[in-house]
């Protein structure tokens, strides 16, 4: 919530009352980088409704940045007594933890999706929960970012393609003490998980974010899975007695025409920037919620093609998350689901076409679907507790000893992402015996060497039985690379750069453009 929106003290009263009504809780977010801080006294006037939510008997409150006020939250908090989880991520987890001398209660981070091509990670996750040492953490979880609003100097994508699912799996493998879905209801960056209501369409106008055309798009498939992983979250576990389908895509090949002038990613977050058809496929993604095992096709402008399954619920009822290529394909979009001959779900999107608005591509997506068939029982999942760790990867050096030991039930949040859970899977022999990480390791690899060689599984490049000193990194090992204005900042060092507007890079398997400016 905006600063000085004029709406705001309707739409307020509008909100508390119809939350009232419904036994609904409602919280504020104050948006300090919108218009500015909120005053003390504003903050003061808003929160004592019946329908405010509280946590351990305080009511909640939140912000989108404002770390400069962060001094004003002493005398809110002792004037209202509220429970304070910030976003200020723009100073990162440990010093957000210590500021004004510890005033937050918790911290909420903004940094809900991935780098580049990559799939989404969870170690910005970690370092929240690490830096916070057991106060709650919120973790954000949001479908999809594509912003186009020149008047707010914004103009990026980032990749969205298996994020919704993916991210809701993280939610389960570090249970966080509070989850937000970030989920702007003025379209400008495409994160919305509802239908497109074009009373609410400030920010394309010409006055505000000066959009080159209204890009936004249905989004209210997003919501068919929601309540299955809600309670799933919440309790541990889920009951299925309906089943349904979840469905995206992007209406338009990430090559028909022209980008716009849109990135993959964005130097104004210190990224490296890509083109963005680099970091998207052209797909069809789709979650199907199911009690036991389907099958998945798509038809693309007539022609079919079997969905391929990324993920499957351990046990089989869950959510079968996977993808269809468009290969080429344009022309009306239909989904079907099937559990032998028994047809679970038939859904059907816009067509996908070449056409693009001023000869540039929108990077929204398109999301639809429903729960469609009564399940032949209800089923309930596994219980979280009973699962562990049974798919995960690591970054950059430390991939393949997570995938190992992530395998084996042991997937440290710290050091490694897990993608699935499931029941344990029978450990193999003991191999008892002392071991270190290689020359040239760091600490990060000493429970990873311990549990790996433990069962067997104990690589000559990462571990062995001679005793190194560790080598501890000078920056995250978990970072992907900065762009050379963030080393800059980070390192207060200068660079020789000739005085052009781009410095282009490469990096394997990737073209790769970093902005710098001439004055860098």
């Amino acid at each position: 919530m905006a600063k000085g929106e004029p709406m705001n003290a309707k739409a307020i009263a509008d909100a508390f009352s119809n939350a009232e009504a419904l036994g609904f809780k409602l919280f504020f977010s104050f948006d300090y980088a919108g218009r500015g801080p909120f005053s003390k006294n504003e903050v003061l006037s808003w929160i004592n409704h019946s329908a405010y939510f509280r946590h351990q008997g305080k009511p909640f409150v939140s912000t989108f940045e404002g770390p400069h006020q962060a001094e004003d939250w002493h005398d809110i908090k002792a004037a209202t007594g509220c429970f304070f989880v910030p976003d200020w991520s723009s100073l990162g987890a440990g010093p957000a933890v210590r500021a004004a001398g510890g005033v937050a209660d918790g911290l909420f981070s903004w940094a809900g999706w991935p780098w580049g091509a990559q799939d989404m990670e969870t170690y910005v996750d970690a370092s929240y929960m690490e830096a916070l040492d057991g106060k709650p953490y919120m973790m954000p979880v949001s479908p999809w970012f594509y912003t186009n609003l020149p008047g707010y100097s914004k103009n990026w994508l980032w990749r969205g393609d298996h994020l919704w699912y993916d991210r809701w799996i993280q939610v389960n493998t570090l249970m966080p003490e509070f989850v937000q879905i970030i989920s702007w209801n003025d379209y400008g960056e495409s994160h919305h998980i509802g239908p497109v209501r074009d009373h609410a369409l400030v920010a394309f106008d010409k006055d505000s974010g000066n959009a080159p055309y209204m890009y936004s798009l249905d989004h209210h498939g997003w919501r068919v899975f929601l309540p299955f992983a809600i309670d799933r979250y919440k309790n541990n576990k889920a009951v299925i007695t309906y089943e349904g389908v979840s469905f995206w895509y992007r209406p338009t090949p990430k090559r028909a025409c022209g980008t716009g002038g849109t990135t993959g990613n964005t130097v104004s977050q210190l990224q490296m920037e890509f083109q963005p058809y680099d970091i998207i496929d052209d797909a069809v993604f789709f979650t199907v919620l199911a009690s036991e095992g389907v099958k998945v096709t798509v038809m693309i402008g007539g022609a079919e093609s079997q969905g391929v399954l990324r993920d499957l619920p351990d046990g089989g009822a869950g959510l079968y998350h996977g993808s269809a290529p468009f290969n080429g394909r344009t022309g009306d979009v239909k989904i079907t689901v099937w559990r032998k001959d028994v047809l679970i779900a038939e859904e059907s999107g816009p067509a996908i076409k070449d056409d693009c608005h001023n000869g540039m591509i929108g990077f929204d997506a398109w999301a639809g679907g429903r729960l469609t068939s009564k399940a032949s029982r209800p089923v309930t999942t596994p219980s979280l507790e009973d699962e562990v760790c049974i798919r995960g990867t690591g970054a950059n050096n430390f991939d393949v000893i997570c995938r190992a030991t992530c395998y084996l039930g042991y997937c440290p949040k710290s050091a490694c992402v897990c993608r699935a859970t499931g029941a344990q899977v029978k450990l193999p022999p003991e191999v008892p015996g002392e071991v270190f990480p290689a020359e040239g390791l760091n600490s990060n690899y000493i429970g990873l060497c311990n549990y790996a060689c433990l069962y067997g599984a104990c690589f000559s490049s990462y571990c062995g039985k001679t005793k190194y000193p560790l080598i501890e990194p000078t920056v995250s090992p978990f970072n992907p690379p900065l762009a050379l204005r963030a080393l800059v900042m980070e390192t207060g060092q200068s660079f020789v750069t000739s005085p052009v507007s781009t410095a282009s890079a490469r990096l394997p398997g990737a073209s790769v453009q970093v902005r710098v400016p001439s004055t860098c």
